[in-house]
């Protein structure tokens, strides 16, 4: 099986999206996140890694269409605080969360590719348990929303409002693309918003169990992602990180 990061015809053209961009860019999130299902109606998904940002979109977005669809990566190896924060999610929401999982068990993955490959080959696993689900799964909407900062890390500096997705192929929008992570913690206290009880133990960017560890003071908001490799991205939002497998 081969991965073709080859994009598809864009619904927006450069200029538009650039457009776009532009006059999102002093919006609020509930103004972008409206926008976007306007524009894109039914072809509009959310990815939902369920983290302090993903669970104020889903606060908001649930208000403006409440079938919109939440795209969950369960990778199975996930923390148990993440699946609890699922069920909280659900409960709250009533939101229409769709679950997406790797076409491999761990069992089947750790056979073909070998043991523990978050160790051996981190951005193989990503591809294999994020990357390639999720692909699929976008191959039905023409654009998605993601919880993106620019604050995050420097590999988001530069990220727009709206901007062309060069690892999916469509258009992706970022309503938080602005906020610090005090805007995003305001917004959860203030709304008494779900979270992950991981981010009261030092854990501010979770992903699966193996590859995250709590931050020190004064650290990268990511560096206890797959700390001490080099890697900060898990192939999402960056096609550098994405492994061919064949």
């Amino acid at each position: 099986m081969a991965v073709n990061m080859e994009t598809i015809n864009f619904v927006f053209s450069d200029d538009e999206i650039n457009f776009w961009a532009e006059t999102l860019e002093e919006k609020n999130p509930e103004e972008i996140i409206r926008w976007a299902t306007e524009k894109f109606g039914n072809k509009l998904a959310i990815g939902c890694s369920l983290g302090a940002e993903d669970m104020v979109i889903m606060d908001i977005a649930v208000k403006i269409k409440p079938d919109i669809p939440f795209l969950f990566l369960d990778t199975d190896f996930h923390f148990k605080d993440t699946l609890d924060t699922l069920e909280r999610a659900k409960q709250r929401y009533n939101a229409n969360i769709i679950t997406i999982k790797s076409e491999y068990t761990p069992e089947e993955q750790a056979k073909k590719f070998g043991p523990q490959l978050f160790f051996t080959d981190p951005n193989l696993c990503c591809t294999l348990r994020k990357v390639l689900p999720i692909k699929s799964a976008l191959s039905n909407y023409n654009a998605w929303i993601t919880g993106i900062r620019r604050e995050q890390a420097p590999t988001r500096r530069n990220a727009k409002v709206v901007e062309k997705d060069k690892v999916f192929g469509l258009i992706k929008i970022n309503p938080l693309v602005r906020w610090t992570f005090d805007e995003v913690w305001d917004y959860i206290r203030k709304n008494n918003v779900p979270y992950n009880r991981l981010h009261d133990l030092g854990y501010p960017s979770i992903g699966c169990a193996p590859c995250t560890q709590p931050v020190r003071p004064g650290q990268d908001l990511r560096a206890g992602r797959w700390a001490g490799t080099g890697k900060t991205e898990c192939g999402l939002h960056s096609p550098d990180d994405v492994k061919k497998v064949g």
